[in-house]
């Protein structure tokens, strides 16, 4: 497609050069008709000619032929599927590209801008919900603010005030002016200092997931004798984290007696895993299979495997990303993803193909379950957890419709969305 555009760069690159059509056809020996030809695409071009156009032009021929770069069409493309309430016309999207370059960098610029923008709105305003220490100075500081206008609206608004009430409310506002100094000094140090820290987690599920994350979510003693006690944690700060780290090591140390790696490996033969399958081999439940997946050493899998775990609540116990996965760790996110869904039907295995919208658009194959993490005793419900597997969609993956997920209603750009709790900031009116 690209070198049948070569007459659409000639003429634009005449007109860039301020050149008639008969100009150009003159210098280069041709008829003026059979340039025009081949300006729109109606004759192929090359060899010599091609070489006198280009001289003629001043360029270089691969200019002419190769046009814009392969990776500013990718970003004109992935600026189209990101778009909403706008159909764009994808078919001539090369011929654009080729026309009119410098529009087409203008507009892959904006759209890297925003795609940039939007990531910042979406990490500062799940902070800004869950981090109590930043949610509490936030609230000092527009309280103060609040308090200050309040009282000078008095002042000014008011014609008599006796001077003891009037030296009252300077007081006030002396005071209020040196709190609001404060709280913003200690709230831009706290920022300060949370992202120059060596550590700025500070979360002892986050400090688990870096803990986890760094050796690869895979230990090799818990393959050769199941000890998770035989795992060296000082790497992680608190307590609390440790405590954190040694439940979920005794978990998998568990899920790995259970289901062998040498045994787990001739069962597979490089096929595609199918957790119903191996849970019948193995004699196991569901949620063993799926952390047992995502915990195998790298190179088991012919394709990456993450894995989520929440609680009843739907609070995230654990996360453990792959590339495209956009799930917010800390609560807000989208309903449907099946890890929600499990809930619902406890003990009931759940495949599905998601198909995540907005900035980080991807496919996923996953698959879910909820089990009782704990019984309380007779006629007390269970405490349930659920489990989920992603991994990128294969060729062949799941025949059915997929299902659209947001990465939370702030950013999602789905307009139809029944499970909307909240208008998404990419609205027109925002």
């Amino acid at each position: 497609m690209r070198n049948t555009l070569t007459g659409s760069r000639i003429r634009e690159r005449r007109q860039i050069a301020g050149l008639r059509q008969a100009e150009l056809a003159r210098r280069v020996g041709i008829s003026a008709s059979y340039l025009n030809l081949i300006e729109h695409n109606r004759r192929r071009i090359g060899g010599k000619l091609l070489v006198d156009i280009a001289g003629a032009l001043s360029v270089e021929p691969s200019l002419l032929t190769q046009g814009i770069e392969a990776t500013l069409i990718s970003a004109l493309r992935e600026a189209a599927v990101d778009s909403v309430g706008h159909q764009a016309e994808l078919d001539v999207l090369e011929e654009f590209a080729g026309r009119f370059p410098g529009w087409a960098g203008v507009l892959a610029q904006m759209h890297r801008r925003v795609v940039s923008l939007e990531r910042t709105v979406e990490t500062l305003s799940d902070r800004l919900t869950h981090d109590p220490h930043l949610a509490a100075s936030m609230h000092e500081v527009l309280s103060t603010a609040a308090a200050i206008r309040s009282t000078a609206a008095i002042l000014a608004d008011t014609q008599e005030i006796d001077a003891e009430w009037q030296d009252r409310f300077h007081r006030n506002l002396h005071q209020d002016a040196e709190r609001l100094a404060d709280s913003s000094k200690a709230l831009v140090n706290y920022l300060d200092d949370s992202d120059s820290a060596a550590d700025p987690r500070g979360v002892p599920l986050e400090e688990v997931e870096a803990f986890f994350e760094a050796r690869g979510h895979s230990f090799p003693q818990l393959e050769t004798d199941g000890d998770a006690g035989a795992i060296d944690l000082d790497g992680l700060n608190t307590a609390a984290a440790r405590r954190v780290a040694h439940d979920l090591l005794d978990l998998c140390a568990a899920d790995a007696r259970a289901m062998p790696l040498s045994k787990l490996k001739a069962t597979l033969k490089e096929k595609e895993p199918e957790p119903i399958e191996l849970a019948q081999v193995f004699s196991v439940d569901m949620a063993t299979v799926l952390r047992r997946l995502a915990f195998l050493p790298e190179g088991v899998l012919q394709r990456p495997a993450g894995l989520v775990i929440c609680d009843a609540s739907g609070g995230i116990l654990f996360l453990k990303q792959i590339p495209g996965l956009a799930i917010p760790r800390h609560g807000e996110a989208c309903p449907l993803w099946p890890l929600y869904s499990a809930l619902n039907q406890p003990l009931v295995p759940i495949r599905r193909r998601i198909l995540q919208l907005g900035r980080s658009a991807a496919e996923f194959e996953c698959h879910a379950y909820a089990w009782p993490h704990s019984l309380s005793g007779y006629d007390l419900a269970p405490a349930y957890r659920s489990v989920m597997l992603v991994r990128p969609a294969g060729d062949g993956a799941l025949g059915t419709v997929a299902t659209h997920v947001g990465p939370n209603c702030r950013v999602c750009p789905s307009d139809d969305c029944e499970s909307r709790r909240e208008p998404s900031i990419l609205s027109e009116g925002f």
